[in-house]
Order: C-alpha cells, then sequence, then structure tokens
C-alpha cells in the first residue's frame, strides 16, 4: 500500500491547485483521476482558450444556499494571484468583454502551468477508486491498488458533460460520511420550450442574435441571446439559467435601450402610414420583427401601418418588447450544461480550509461543493481558490 500525506481524487483545477500548494508546503501528495490525462474540462474550456478568471470577482456573482461561504476563499486567493502566478511563467492573456480573461495561446498552456507546479506530486491516471475507507487514516482501494493518507480530499467536479466522464461521485463520498448535499441541477445551460412555442415563436429563426436583458426569481443578466432550433441559448440565457427552476418564467427585455411603447407611440405621430414591422427592422433582423409583431399580442399587426393600430393595443404591444415573458419547458440538460448548481452542502465545511465539521482529514474543494459562479471565469476562480484554501492545511 502506498502511503502519503495527501491523496487527492480529481485532476482538474481545483484538484491541481489543491495538491500544488501542499506540494510548496513539503507535503507528500498523490493524484488519483479516472480520466486518461489530467485537466480535460481545462482543455475544452473557453472554446479551447480557456476564460481562466474574471478581473471582477465578487462574491455577489457566485450562487449557493450560504452566499458567504464562498467570500473566505475568494478574498485570500485572487483572480490578481492566480494572474501573478500565470504571468511568472511568461504567459500572454487577453481581456474580452464583462472582464473576462482568455489565454492568448491555447488553454494546454493553462493545464501545463498547473501541471509545472505539480512535477513533485504522484499522478496517476486511468484510476477507478473502488472504495474509500477511514480508520484513524483514509485508506483507497483502486484498480491501481490501494492508497493511504490522513487528508483526503474531493475534487471530483459536478455531473455535468458526463461524455467526459462526470459523475456524482464528490457527493457519494459525502453521503458515505455523513455530510448532506442538495442536488445537482444543470447550470449554464439552454432553454427548451414546448413545440407550440418553438412553432410559434422560434421557427425558421434558429441562429439570431440580439442584445437583451434576461431576467429570473430577482437576478438580471444583459448580454447575447440567441435563437436556437429548441429555444433560446447565448450568454444571457446561461446566466439567467442557473438562477430558474421548473416551472418558471423568464423574462426578455428586447429592447433595453429603450422606452418601446413610448417609442411606438412617438412614431404613431410621426410615420403613421409605415408598417409595424418596418419600425421594428430598424431594431431586429426582418424575419424577427415580422415574427415578433404577429406573436406578441392576440393579433398579427406585422402588415398594419401604425395609425391604423389602436393606441391601448400599440402601448400593450411596446410593453411586450420591454417585458416579455415566456416559460421555458426545461433546460437542455447535463449533457450540455457547463457547470451545475448544487453540491456538497457548505453547512458542512469550514469556508477557511473546505474541511469537513463531521470528519476530520475529509476535504471537498471547486464543483463538488454548492458554490456556482456565473458564465464568464468565475467557476475558474472558485477552483483555484477553494484549491488554494484547501492546499494551506492538507
Amino acid at each position: 500500500m502506498k502511503q502519503y500525506d495527501v491523496i487527492i481524487i480529481g485532476a482538474g483545477a481545483a484538484g491541481l491547485m489543491c495538491a500544488a500548494e501542499a506540494l510548496r508546503r513539503g507535503r507528500s501528495v498523490a493524484i488519483l483521476d479516472k480520466a486518461n490525462k489530467a485537466g480535460k474540462k481545462i482543455l475544452i474550456s473557453g472554446g479551447g482558450r480557456c476564460n481562466f478568471t474574471n478581473l471582477f470577482i465578487e462574491p455577489e456573482s457566485f450562487i449557493s444556499n450560504n452566499p458567504h461561504f464562498c467570500k473566505s476563499a475568494l478574498t485570500r486567493y485572487t483572480q490578481w494571484d492566480f494572474i501573478a502566478l500565470l504571468e511568472s511563467y511568461h504567459f500572454h492573456w487577453t481581456e474580452r468583454s464583462l472582464g473576462q480573461l482568455f489565454c492568448d495561446q491555447k488553454s494546454g498552456a493553462v493545464l501545463r502551468v498547473l501541471l509545472d507546479e505539480c512535477q513533485q506530486a504522484d499522478t496517476i491516471l486511468d484510476c477507478e477508486v473502488n472504495q474509500v475507507a477511514f480508520e484513524s487514516a483514509y485508506t483507497l482501494q483502486t484498480n491501481q491498488g490501494d492508497f493511504q493518507a490522513q487528508s483526503l480530499v474531493v475534487a471530483t467536479g459536478g455531473p455535468s458533460i458526463p461524455k467526459m466522464g462526470a459523475t456524482d461521485f464528490g457527493v457519494q463520498i459525502a453521503k458515505q460520511f455523513g455530510l448532506k448535499s442538495l442536488p445537482f441541477q444543470p447550470a449554464l445551460v439552454p432553454f427548451t420550450f414546448h413545440q407550440y412555442d418553438i412553432d410559434k415563436y422560434f421557427k425558421d429563426l434558429s441562429g439570431l442574435s440580439l442584445d437583451a436583458v434576461v431576467s429570473c426569481n430577482n437576478a438580471s443578466f444583459r448580454e447575447a441571446l440567441l435563437i436556437t432550433h429548441r429555444g433560446l441559448s447565448g450568454p444571457a440565457i446561461l446566466q439567467i439559467s442557473s438562477y430558474w427552476h421548473k416551472g418558471d418564467h423568464i423574462e426578455v427585455n428586447l429592447l433595453p435601450n429603450l422606452d418601446a411603447s413610448e417609442y411606438l407611440l412617438d412614431m404613431q405621430q410621426k410615420r403613421g402610414k409605415a408598417e409595424l414591422k418596418t419600425i421594428l427592422a430598424e431594431f431586429f433582423p426582418k424575419r424577427l420583427a415580422e415574427r415578433l409583431a404577429n406573436t406578441l399580442t392576440n393579433q398579427p399587426l406585422a402588415n398594419t401601418p401604425l395609425g391604423e393600430i389602436n393606441q391601448h393595443n400599440l402601448k400593450a404591444f411596446g410593453g411586450q418588447l420591454n417585458n416579455w415573458i415566456i416559460v421555458p419547458s426545461g433546460t437542455e440538460g447535463l449533457r450540455v450544461a457547463e457547470v451545475c448548481t448544487g453540491g456538497v452542502s457548505t453547512d458542512e465545511l469550514s469556508s477557511k480550509t473546505m474541511e469537513s465539521s463531521k470528519q476530520p482529514g475529509l476535504y471537498f474543494i471547486g464543483e463538488t461543493v454548492d458554490v456556482t459562479g456565473w458564465l464568464g471565469g468565475y467557476n475558474f476562480q472558485w477552483a483555484w481558490s477553494s484549491g488554494w484554501a484547501a492546499g494551506q492545511v492538507v
């Protein structure tokens, strides 16, 4: 049986960060992962460019049953600390919209930094953990032999993108040791709609994109909205999906820079002979302008001159443009979700060390924990910060 100070299950962002910090403190570390290579999700992230953090990391950008839990780790290991680590390797990055930072090289450059930091660890790949037991130390039975350590770190992520081998292994370990978890739910994921709504609103419009504000359950995001053949996607939709629950409606402001009712009534006075679809085509692609004019109220108005539309109806239509309420039937699910909400309950863990309060020496980090960030580098920063926090004490 091989013995170490620390065993980390999961060679992803959080696990590698934790290993690097533990090694820095002189600890002996084994990293076990069932995949055939480390950091697979890092490699595919950001379209292969790895959106590795965000300039505007704030605790308010994270969803958790305890919104205060993430504060300790995020303030002790910040985005600037991770940027400094990358820059010590002469790493170049680019800021895109909304503070998102991407590699100038491919995502593998970030992974190489982490693997370089973990050179002194034993990294064992294609390693299936079959059993975890505890009697004064943690003993792991695997297909590659038995391992033992005083500290066990679970960094196995959530079950999103199962084709990459993602599972809920982390919450299974938590349950084994009597720790509560919240059910994993797909997050940062496109919405699907009932066929009736698809036929009415979206049919033949797949691929059209527009700037919109999307709101749900007191959260709002202004970013691009993309129509798909099954419903809605794009950054605004992915963001709001983390706040949505089955049966909830979403509110879409299709003209966020404009009081649409006021504008249309003004145009009615100035351009009464112009058809509604012509006015809307100044803001939307023509096909979408016509579809909106024909579907957002009870009567098709696309070909009607503004001067012939009842003022009450025109005002109501404008209200719909600024506050279109629709109910998704569901999401595209774990298959395409970038992350999940839920995970090991933060009530069970120390926010300073990520250690279980019930089970000494057992740690949970990264997406396995009930902390989920916004789209745009936030979830990577939680991986770095929570991994760093555990790495100071394991």
